[in-house]
């Protein structure tokens, strides 16, 4: 272990071991002049070759190419070839005139209006567009050294994956049309989510890109609701469960299954939850903080390595709310706690009354 330790440091001084059994390096590795995050997870007989890489989708495209040594990852090997990388990318000769002007002449046939974002290379490239409802969408595009012979990269906030057909004769306009036709393939699911956002109190996400699909909607004091919406059939029934207390959750359930029938899809969603569920949503201007108590009973905090608390004390005097794992390591440390398959119960670390809670342990892993 301590030469694998020592040959790990030795190639990047900048990872730092995670574990006491230090299978697990995390920090940054240096390409193309910027410092990247990078994680290696080592297998128990802890060797580098059979090590894995989790790094962003930056770094892996400067890598692209380097797939074979990557899989194989020695760790020399993989720094030599980010160094030769590197050299390649500065001493790379630069596209010839038409490149440029070929582009240049394809943004004005879109419109300068519409370019957000041009680096000095025109290798990386932001458009704008508009949907029918006002709402303001970005691509970028990561054009290859044979472009346009090879298709550019394309990122866009989407909740569905987007791949614009490409061909040799092809150019930046076909890419934008496909866009914008995506754009409008969406409408109707940003409608509803905008919605949705506008006239409930989202917990969850708090601020939500264009790509997510789920919402955690307050309902009152300490019982919220998490949906998801499918992007293709946005006004269809979603995915829905109920997060609180059992004594104000199992109603809510009783609610849904039994008027389920009166889900309209012509109605949008927001509008069917209030129907089925016969709810009126609170919306975050009306409902007050104090009334929405929201730390953990336990940490005191409202957001934990980015999760809100999500389990409730079935106390209807307490209904304390609490992070997942929080209550699991509370309840993993009371004598008085059992577990029945894939849950714990235990007594509420808030209040004076015995209370039941559950939790299930494959989330608290």
């Amino acid at each position: 272990m301590a030469v694998t330790e020592a040959s790990l440091l030795r190639q990047c001084p900048l990872l730092l071991p995670q574990n006491r059994s230090k299978t697990v390096y995390e920090g940054f590795i240096s390409a193309q002049g910027r410092d990247f995050h990078l994680k290696v997870v080592l297998p128990e007989d802890l060797q580098l070759k059979n090590a894995r890489l989790l790094c962003s989708w930056q770094l892996r495209t400067i890598l692209n190419g380097y797939h074979q040594i990557v899989h194989q990852f020695r760790f020399s090997s993989f720094k030599q070839e980010v160094a030769l990388k590197n050299r390649q990318e500065l001493y790379a000769p630069p596209p010839p005139p038409q490149f440029y002007s070929s582009l240049i002449e394809e943004i004005g046939t879109l419109g300068w209006d519409r370019l957000v974002y041009v680096d000095t290379c025109f290798s990386t490239i932001k458009l704008k567009a508009e949907d029918a409802s006002g709402r303001e969408h970005l691509i970028t595009l990561k054009l290859k050294a044979k472009y346009p012979a090879e298709s550019p990269d394309c990122f866009v906030d989407f909740p569905v994956p987007f791949s614009a057909s490409w061909a040799p004769q092809s150019s930046l306009i076909s890419i934008y049309s496909q866009f914008l036709a995506a754009i409008e393939s969406l409408k109707a699911f940003w409608d509803v989510m905008d919605e949705i956002d506008e006239k409930t109190w989202v917990l969850e996400p708090e601020k939500p890109p264009r790509s997510a699909t789920a919402r955690r909607i307050a309902l009152g004091n300490n019982v919220s609701i998490n949906i998801e919406v499918d992007p293709r059939h946005p006004t269809m029934l979603p995915e829905c469960f109920f997060l609180g207390a059992d004594h104000v959750v199992k109603p809510l359930g009783i609610k849904l299954s039994r008027n389920i029938h009166l889900w309209d899809p012509e109605n949008s969603v927001l509008q069917n939850l209030k129907d089925v569920l016969e709810i009126d949503f609170p919306a975050r201007a009306i409902l007050e903080k104090s009334d929405f108590t929201m730390d953990c009973g336990i940490c005191y905090a409202y957001q934990l390595d980015g999760a809100i608390p999500d389990q409730v004390c079935d106390n209807s005097q307490c209904g304390q709310p609490f992070h997942q794992i929080c209550l699991y390591e509370w309840l993993r440390g009371l004598l008085t706690s059992r577990q029945s398959f894939n849950i714990i119960f235990g007594e509420c670390p808030y209040c004076s009354k015995v209370s039941k809670l559950l939790i299930t342990s494959h989330k608290m892993s």
